[in-house]
C-alpha cells in the first residue's frame, strides 16, 4: 500500500514483485493505456445501464397501463415502486446481496447490481406511463370508442401513442440516472466507471477517480441526446414536448 500511495507504483506491478519476492514465481504484468481501459469500463457500464433499462421498459410500461387502468392494483404497483425508490442505492445493494446468498444466487459481480438497477428504474416509467395514459381527453376516448374501437384496439392505436411523450420522458429520466447508480457496482466488482472511482477513493488519487468519473458524466449527457433524438422519430411532431 505505500508503494502504491506514496511512490505512486502501479497495483500490478507492486503484486508482481510482491509475489516473485514471496513465491518466487514469476507473473507477467499486463499495462493498459487510458484508452483501453475506458473503453473497457464504459462497455461494462452500458451493459449494467441497458439491460437493467430494457427490462424495465418491458415490465413497466405494462406495470403502468394498469396502474393507470385499475384502482387498488394500480395503488399496489405504484405504492410497491415508490418504496423501492426511497431506499438508498447502497442499502439495496446489501439487501440484494444478502437475498441472493440465501437463495443461492450470484451475490457479487454483474447480476445483483442489474436487478437493483432495474428496481430503481420502474417508478419513472410506470409513474410517467400512467399519467400519460390518465390525461388523455376523455373526448378522444369517447371519438374512438364509437369507431368502434375495442378496449385493446383503443390502447394500442390511440391512447399509447398519445402517451408515447411522456413514456419516453420517463425512459430517458431512468437512463440518465442509471448512469449515475451503475456507479455502485465498484463495491462488489460488478466493473464499469465505478471501478476506477473505488480503486481512486481506496488509493486517493485523483486520476484514477476522474477516470471514472469524467466518462459516467459525459455518457449521462449522451444518453440524454440520443433519446431526445429518437423521439424526433417516435413520436409524431405535433405531439413532442416543448
Amino acid at each position: 500500500n505505500q508503494k502504491v500511495e506514496l511512490a505512486r507504483q502501479a497495483e500490478s506491478v507492486v503484486a508482481a514483485a510482491f509475489v516473485k519476492e514471496t513465491f518466487g514465481i514469476d507473473a507477467d504484468v499486463a499495462s493498459n493505456g487510458l484508452f483501453i481501459r475506458v473503453g473497457k469500463t464504459t462497455l461494462d457500464h452500458l451493459f449494467l445501464v441497458f439491460t437493467s433499462l430494457l427490462a424495465a421498459i418491458l415490465v413497466g410500461i405494462p406495470a403502468g397501463v394498469i396502474a393507470a387502468k385499475t384502482k387498488l392494483p394500480g395503488q399496489i404497483i405504484l405504492g410497491s415502486a415508490e418504496i423501492v425508490q426511497t431506499i438508498p442505492g447502497l442499502a439495496l445493494l446489501i439487501f440484494m446481496g444478502v437475498l441472493f446468498i440465501r437463495l443461492d444466487l450470484p451475490s457479487i459481480g454483474a447480476f445483483p447490481v442489474i436487478v437493483a438497477l432495474f428496481l430503481y428504474s420502474l417508478l419513472p416509467i410506470i409513474r410517467n406511463t400512467m399519467t400519460g395514459l390518465k390525461e388523455i381527453p376523455a373526448s378522444l376516448i369517447e371519438s374512438a370508442t364509437a369507431l368502434g374501437l375495442g378496449w385493446s384496439a383503443r390502447l394500442r392505436l390511440v391512447e399509447l401513442p398519445l402517451a408515447t411523450p411522456l413514456i419516453l420522458a420517463g425512459i430517458k429520466t431512468t437512463a440518465v440516472i442509471n448512469v449515475g447508480y451503475a456507479a455502485l457496482g465498484g463495491l462488489i466488482g460488478a466493473g464499469g466507471y465505478g471501478q476506477p472511482i473505488m480503486t481512486g477513493l481506496r488509493l486517493n488519487s485523483e486520476p484514477h477517480m476522474l477516470e471514472g468519473a469524467v466518462p459516467a458524466a459525459m455518457l449521462a449527457l449522451l444518453v440524454k441526446w440520443v433519446f431526445e433524438y429518437l423521439e424526433r422519430y417516435v413520436v409524431p411532431k405535433g405531439l413532442r414536448l416543448k
